[in-house]
């Protein structure tokens, strides 16, 4: 096996674990702002914390294979900008993520369920565009 197929299969690997982190824990945020049971609402925000911690980790290996295969292999072309501008994007919803789990934590959220839920679809279109920028390679 080559080492770019293997540092692709770690890039994959930790994408996808980073991307469940992703989807998940603004799911979680839905139900923080629907939920005023402090039972309820500290077990949320604990799970919050725990995967927001957790899929900080996995995006740093993520972002390293990446890194790898487009500088150490040499992997470009005009598609991979577009994908690069991507992750950045990806990177700033994670941060944001930090920022209103942080708000939950101090019990400052103003926003509503129905946002949350409009907000948690943001990484699905980005995924969805990523994956046919580089399956499609189209420029």
């Amino acid at each position: 096996m080559s080492g770019q197929l293997l540092v692709k299969s770690l890039h994959i690997v930790f994408v996808t674990s980073w991307f469940a982190g992703l989807f998940y824990l603004p799911r979680i945020f839905v139900n923080l702002a629907m939920d005023d049971v402090p039972p309820v609402r500290e077990r949320l925000l604990v799970m919050a914390r725990k995967l927001y911690r957790f899929m900080t980790i996995l995006a740093v290996p993520a972002l390293v294979f990446g890194l790898w295969l487009w500088l150490g292999f040499g992997v470009s072309g005009g598609w991979m900008h577009a994908k690069l501008a991507l992750v950045v994007v990806l990177l700033g919803y994670h941060h944001v993520c930090g920022r209103l789990l942080r708000k939950f934590e101090a019990g400052v959220n103003t926003r509503s369920h129905v946002w949350f839920r409009w907000f948690n679809e943001l990484p699905v279109l980005v995924l969805l565009v990523v994956v046919i920028l580089v399956v499609m390679k189209p420029f």
